[in-house]
């Protein structure tokens, strides 16, 4: 059921964002138009032209008045347009609308992100988040616009009426998807839960990177981890979780965690279908929102990026002691921003800051270090090795089968060790 844009390798395109009076703007409109037409790019769509308009007030027929639409479709004729984007969210009766009266493809701001989110999904977890956003997304553009719609298919057998129209045979169909991706879905996550657990066990603290589309969050997983994540100067680069461990400048272990990109308007199909992924982040022990330091529109992107972190769940996360921002891309500045006391400097293309930063994880992992007391027998041998691998030994005594260990353990050790505790009761 999933709307295909014809070719998009040739597709000759048009942007328009529109701007009404009254719209509350996040980014300035040269920067939303600019970082729209890079989305579109992003899946190599020609942009012909682009243009920002300023309505009094949006049409609930068509979103543009009538001498509008005229204007596009001249300039679409004389441009051999082919697709037609509208940087809002359309309704379905004026996407329907302007499709009839331009003669075009048309599709909005939702619609283009979820093309890239497909193009770019490459595990079947990421797949089938994308086709899930998809179907919710086309489930809510079934509308009566097109003949077939109005068919009727007669009932089989049933009794009571002339059968089924097509659109609800369509809805159906869909709901049907819908309900066999989640439960595929589930299974991933509940796959993912035991993951964690294992985690647990190990056990090692979760460092999960977050941020802005393209602000280098990849660059710097490859230079944290020597990895090979696919890294580019494109939006959406990465979609799929990426998890790696780190050794930190005191010895420990950390895992880091690459995440998906946010955006601003991103679409809520995407951060519902996503939240599989994104509850790595919900589990982290830290998380590290990575900036894009040379970006003009530097300070709404960490507020989009933030709001998103506030809808899932975390809150006023901006205050944690383990929430820290990492300010990249230094290398293209001469002097370096900052919007919080909790920010480090750093260039991932270079490793300029990165050592740095590592030493900051540490430090964070140690705040509100405890020294406890712990009895354990000698002969859990497993236990003492991870206790003297992540925590600090002040003293240890014998007494029978028993040691007797003064230990200084971080808080996130703290809690595994509870953990390590509870499983071992069990």
């Amino acid at each position: 059921m999933r709307e295909e844009i014809v070719d998009i390798r040739v597709v000759q395109t048009a942007i328009i964002y529109p701007q009404t009076i009254n719209q509350k703007i996040l980014l300035q409109p040269e920067q939303r138009l600019e970082e729209t037409v890079n989305l579109a790019a992003a899946i190599n769509l020609k942009v012909n032209f682009c243009e920002i308009i300023r309505l009094r007030q949006i049409h609930p027929d068509a979103f543009f008045g009538k001498g509008m639409i005229d204007r596009f479709r001249d300039k679409a004729e004389k441009e051999g347009i082919e697709l037609f984007i509208v940087d809002a969210n359309l309704t379905p009766v004026q996407q329907r609308n302007l499709e009839k009266s331009l003669n075009l493809k048309v599709i909005d701001r939702t619609a283009l992100i979820l093309e890239i989110f497909g193009e770019r999904a490459k595990t079947k977890e990421g797949v089938l988040q994308v086709e899930l956003a998809h179907l919710t997304y086309q489930r809510s553009r079934l509308v009566r616009s097109w003949t077939h719609l109005e068919r009727q298919r007669g009932g089989a057998g049933f009794l009571g009426g002339p059968g089924e129209t097509q659109i609800e045979l369509d809805r159906r169909l869909i709901d049907e998807k819908i309900n066999k991706i989640k439960k595929a879905l589930e299974k991933i996550r509940q796959t993912r839960g035991l993951q964690r657990t294992a985690r647990k066990r190990v056990p090692y603290p979760i460092v999960a990177l977050v941020g802005y589309t393209n602000a280098g969050k990849s660059t710097l997983f490859n230079q944290l981890t020597s990895a090979n994540v696919f890294a580019k100067d494109l939006l959406f680069a990465t979609l799929d979780t990426t998890m790696r461990r780190v050794k930190l400048p005191s010895g420990r272990d950390i895992i880091l965690s690459d995440t998906v990109g946010f955006i601003s308007d991103l679409p809520h199909e995407l951060i519902a279908a996503f939240r599989a992924t994104l509850e790595e982040v919900l589990e982290a022990d830290i998380i590290i929102q990575v900036l894009d330091a040379s970006s003009k529109e530097l300070k709404q992107q960490r507020l989009d990026v933030l709001e998103v972190l506030h809808k899932l769940g975390l809150e006023k996360i901006e205050y944690q002691s383990n929430y820290l921002e990492v300010y990249n891309k230094i290398d293209l500045l001469s002097s370096f921003p900052s919007l919080s006391n909790k920010s480090i400097n750093i260039s991932a293309l270079n490793g300029t800051g990165c050592e740095k930063l590592l030493q900051r994880v540490d430090e964070i992992l140690d705040e509100g270090n405890q020294i406890i007391e712990l009895t354990v027998s000698a002969s859990n041998g497993r236990l003492l090795a991870w206790l003297y691998e992540h925590g600090k030994i002040i003293s240890n005594r014998q007494n029978g089968e028993n040691l007797i260990l003064k230990i200084c353990l971080s808080p996130v050790d703290q809690n595994r060790l509870k953990f390590l505790l509870k499983n071992q009761k069990n």
